[in-house]
């Protein structure tokens, strides 16, 4: 079996209502995959209806460094993402962060 070097984190928050996000999923979720030695984030899906905004946040946030200040994050989402679902998505980013933490300090 492969040794995997990787974590799978995921979290999630209630979309809002009349967002098409709502409409399909209900929630707003996160799927990171994290190095375990880097801490870096190396993968990531969002529930969002598009292509686009998937491949957008994945290139917001590939390469972050998962047990840094996640301010840095949310204010790069602040600026660039202009959407009702904004706040839907940080809170699951920070739930996911809270996470990741908590297993890397057992």
């Amino acid at each position: 079996m492969q040794k995997l070097n990787t974590i799978l984190v995921t979290a999630y928050a209630k979309a809002p209502h009349g967002t098409s996000m709502y409409e399909v999923y209900k929630h707003a979720g996160i799927v990171l995959e994290i190095d375990q030695q880097s801490h870096k984030i190396i993968d990531a899906e969002f529930t969002f209806v598009t292509e686009l905004a998937q491949d957008f946040f994945k290139r917001m946030l590939i390469n972050f460094d998962f047990t840094s200040d996640i301010n840095i994050l949310i204010e790069r989402i602040e600026e660039h993402y202009l959407a009702p679902s904004s706040g839907s998505v940080i809170v699951a980013l920070k739930s996911a962060q809270k996470r990741y933490l908590e297993k890397i300090a057992k």
